[in-house]
């Protein structure tokens, strides 16, 4: 990995500098940051509206606005999810709030919408059309043509949908549950873990609802009533205050949609995606459990017989340990000898080693402000035409639970990047254990720095509505998912993932490794299914239930039978962000594995496709819609040969 002495970059004659976070004084800074972005938003759209009509200044006012609103709801987003001071995690969501309170108003203005109509496409280049063809669209579908008194209930639901979602996330951010047992609940369970969880007085364990306790006991704890006590306090995380505010979610969306003439929120959300109706989801969701299922039913008999054998039956509470016995048993993998080629620091230099060697850019570590002492910073530079390396924007890593933190795994804005006016930022948000991780834990590592890439590397547009990941929803998925093929290849972990002799992980354990991981295909993604027909169905059906519907869609679509008393919905995060499209996830599968078919899997370094790639998946950012960036890079139409053979073999 190359490294630069620079920390600056010159365009255009101008130096452009990240944005400089505070040591201290937290809330004082956010809350002047986030004000003055908004003034200066307002400020643009009445220069907006006073300028004369057809004006060709309206199109670069209307992205001035946009990007100072960018740049406030940004910051504050990820200061409420990230923030240790709850002062400054309650100031994030009140200026969240305001800026999508400025955001949707702007949307049901008719003086902007009468300005931005007003222009003539013709002396416009392509961008420009796309960013105003666009930009009409979404005032359409805000409810700017509709009379006053819809305007004024759209602005009403605008509002509430916004506290929802903050409620319904906090509910899961803060919700953080313990459950306690017996120490002997521990055998099975890898040293460091064992370590990691010492006795109280009592002889009991603390094992909590974070990513890094509940999955690795669920997977590897022998002690099957504990297993059921930790799976019943994790599927009921956020119950039973997340019901109520889910419920009402699901109805002021539904309101929403009605109100701006859809059938529902699925047709509504769709209209913008590739998949284009709601109708659709609900056929993608039933063909992919279709061709699954009859792999997942054997692989699911395969886990009842050997669970059968300790008097066990296949639920939420045993799945994950009999899956990791029979892959054990079946192919040679245990999670425990294979962790220990995955230490922490070791596999965050690999990942950025490995990115900066495939994709042209250089990480060069920094000493900067941050909300956290475990927060690492990087700049990103790409070397450009003359071969001068110019910075394109910053990282930062927040990899490690904490109480209140956010506790799923993604990326998240901090600065979106303008070219000539401001470095692209990202955060990248999970919750990974600070010693040995899992390859799993892995794999996700990678798919979420993938979006962290691309968040930078399409950071160099003149327009916002082009920065970053701004492709349609079910596309965002693709480029972190088909990174996550780096992370199951021998040659590359090999070059960063040793134990603690320095010893490489053994070509053939990975290769055991890929044998085990198909095993299971079908479950997984009948697995997967569930969770988008719950996001779907939900939002198309508004059960007075959920709980109740929650079952039937386990029966439906899930191989494995949930637990009694549990209730799965009021802690599935995605329904907040994703709404009605986690269908997405498998969307994006379908491209991704068709986009890497293009890499030669002899030697996924070639500097000819993975340059390629990022030039035209990545960097363009928005600027294309996503079926044209993947024909451009494949010379043909995505297809899902790729994707089927993958999952029916």
């Amino acid at each position: 990995m190359w490294v630069l002495t620079s920390s600056t970059v010159n365009v255009g004659g101008m130096t452009l500098e990240p944005l400089a976070l505070p040591h201290d004084d937290w809330a004082d800074w956010l809350r002047d940051r986030g004000r003055a972005e908004l003034r200066r938003a307002a400020d643009h759209v009445a220069a907006l509206k006073t300028a004369a009509l057809g004006d060709d200044a309206v199109l670069q006012l209307w992205n001035d606005a946009n990007t100072a609103l960018a740049n406030a709801l940004s910051v504050s987003t990820v200061m409420a999810a990230v923030h240790p001071d709850p002062t400054v995690v309650r100031l994030g969501e009140e200026l969240e709030t305001e800026a999508r309170r400025f955001g949707n108003d702007l949307l049901l203005d008719g003086e902007v919408f009468a300005q931005l109509a007003s222009l003539r496409t013709d002396p416009l280049d392509d961008a420009a059309r796309r960013v105003l063809a666009k930009a009409l669209l979404d005032f359409r579908r805000a409810g700017v043509d509709r009379d006053e008194d819809t305007r004024g209930q759209l602005r009403d639901l605008n509002e509430r949908l916004t506290t929802l979602g903050q409620a319904f996330a906090r509910n899961i951010r803060e919700g953080r549950r313990e459950t306690s047992v017996p120490t002997r609940a521990l055998q099975g369970m890898p040293e460091d873990f064992r370590e990691a969880h010492p006795a109280d007085d009592d002889g009991m364990v603390t094992i909590t609802t974070e990513y890094p306790d509940t999955h690795p006991f669920l997977r590897s704890s022998r002690d099957a009533g504990a297993r059921r006590q930790v799976a019943e306090t994790y599927f009921n995380l956020a119950w039973p205050d997340n019901d109520a505010v889910l419920q009402d979610l699901l109805r002021a969306r539904h309101e929403k949609a009605t109100l701006l003439g859809y059938d529902g929120w699925p047709d509504y959300d769709a209209e913008v995606k590739m998949i284009g109706t709601g109708k659709a989801i609900a056929e993608f969701v039933d063909e992919i459990a279709e061709k699954a299922g009859e792999k997942g039913r054997a692989e699911l008999e395969v886990l009842r017989a050997r669970a059968a054998e300790a008097g066990e039956d296949i639920d939420l509470a045993s799945w994950r340990y009999w899956f990791e016995t029979v892959q054990r048993e079946r192919y040679g993998v245990d999670s425990r000898e294979v962790r220990q080629y995955f230490d922490h620091t070791k596999v965050r230099q690999g990942l950025l080693d490995v990115t900066a060697r495939l994709f042209g850019v250089a990480y060069t570590p920094i000493e900067a402000a941050s909300w956290h002492e475990e927060v690492s910073s990087y700049d990103v530079s790409l070397a450009g035409p003359d071969g001068i390396a110019e910075r394109i924007g910053r990282i930062h890593l927040d990899l490690h639970p904490r109480t209140n933190k956010y506790n799923h795994a993604a990326q998240f804005d901090l600065v979106p990047g303008i070219r000539g006016r401001q470095l692209a930022e990202g955060v990248l948000v999970c919750n990974f254990p600070r010693g040995l991780m899992d390859h799993h834990e892995v794999v996700t590592l990678f798919h979420e720095f993938g979006h962290l890439l691309h968040h930078v590397l399409a950071g160099r547009h003149a327009w916002v509505r082009f920065s970053g990941v701004a492709t349609e929803w079910d596309f965002v998925e693709a480029p972190s998912q088909m990174l996550e093929e780096w992370a199951w290849d021998a040659d590359v972990l090999r070059t960063f993932a040793t134990d603690a002799d320095g010893q490489p992980i053994p070509a053939e354990l990975v290769q055991r490794m890929r044998d085990a991981d198909e095993y299971g295909l079908g479950l997984l993604a009948r697995t997967q299914m569930f969770y988008a027909a719950v996001s779907y169905r939900f939002h198309q059906e508004r059960p007075d239930d959920l709980t109740a519907r929650m079952w039937e869609l386990y029966d439906a679509y899930s191989l494995v039978q949930p637990l009694q008393g549990t209730h799965f919905h009021t802690g599935f995060g995605h329904l907040e962000g994703y709404s009605s499209g986690y269908y997405t996830y498998m969307w994006s599968k379908v491209i991704a594995k068709d986009m890497f078919s293009a890499f030669d899997p002899d030697d996924l370094f070639a500097e000819g496709v993975s340059r390629r790639y990022r030039d035209k998946v990545l960097v363009p950012g928005g600027s294309q819609d996503a079926a044209d960036l993947v024909a451009d890079f494949l010379d043909r139409p995505y297809d899902a040969d790729a994707f089927t053979a993958w999952l029916t073999r």
